[in-house]
């Protein structure tokens, strides 16, 4: 960024010391206008000029006029997964299989109870209470969280570990099939994801999607956005605001009428 700014000017660093604010936002109109990357420019743009004055090159501070991109928390609508397509992902993993058990197991964690990639990852032999059908997530921030084991998913679990899972020194519950028997990685689950794809002809599905799902199946069944905040561990509300955008039937009953003109109402 600091070459383009440069070449904007002319001449490598020169006329550095006349640089005004209104040079500054017109670089940054031009440039935002022929990149979709706007804070990209912005970022590197206020660092090339925080050096431009702590190096004497610019008499004055020029950071401050570079413009701030506007950011819109929570402005995207969550991506969830079909119920069919989710249905197809876990037809896709042959069951008879040690792979398939793994992968089984795995998906129905993502899809059910919608962990994140990394907490599948994480999770431990130790972690599983199977008497009282409880499962303690190692979530962000390394808190330490219980969820309820629904019986469907405890059945995928318990047929990799007791029929899949092969004997090694990892407490990590989900394991590579082949030698070395390391834990999986957050990427690994990612992949095992992306394998299912493939198998069931699915395009753009990932781990976090399928967080998504569980969700919007939630809101569809007639949960309430704290109850799938406590599903999902969100540490705020506002965190899972986000998905009152889906619920659709709720959101045309806040809707105003559109506004009829007078000509259109006589008719």
């Amino acid at each position: 960024m600091a070459q383009l700014f440069l070449a904007s000017r002319g001449h490598a660093d020169l006329g550095l010391e006349a640089l005004t604010p209104a040079d500054v936002v017109a670089f940054v109109t031009v440039q935002c206008e022929q990149r979709s990357a706007a804070a990209y420019v912005t970022k590197g743009l206020r660092a090339f000029l925080r050096f431009c004055h702590l190096s004497g090159r610019t008499p004055r501070p020029l950071v401050g006029a570079v413009p701030r991109v506007a950011g819109w928390r929570l402005s995207k609508l969550p991506k969830a997964v079909p119920p069919d397509t989710v249905q197809a992902l876990l037809a896709s993993c042959d069951r008879r299989t040690t792979y398939g058990r793994r992968d089984f197991a795995v998906l129905m964690l993502l899809s059910r109870l919608g962990l994140r990639a990394g907490e599948v990852a994480g999770l431990h032999l130790d972690d599983i209470d199977w008497r009282a059908g409880e499962l303690i997530i190692r979530g962000k921030g390394g808190k330490l969280e219980r969820l309820p084991l629904p019986v469907d998913v405890g059945a995928a679990v318990a047929a990799w570990l007791q029929r899949g899972r092969p004997r090694c020194a990892a407490r990590e519950v989900f394991t590579r099939v082949r030698a070395p028997h390391q834990k999986l990685s957050p990427g690994g689950i990612g992949a095992i994801v992306r394998a299912a794809c493939v198998r069931a002809g699915v395009v753009g599905v990932h781990a976090h999607r399928l967080r998504h799902s569980v969700a919007t199946q939630m809101l569809a069944a007639g949960a309430g956005l704290a109850e799938i905040g406590q599903v999902l561990r969100h540490d705020s509300l506002l965190t899972t605001a986000i998905y009152a955008k889906v619920d659709r039937d709720g959101l045309r009953a806040l809707a105003s009428p559109w506004p009829v003109g007078r000509g259109e109402a006589q008719r």
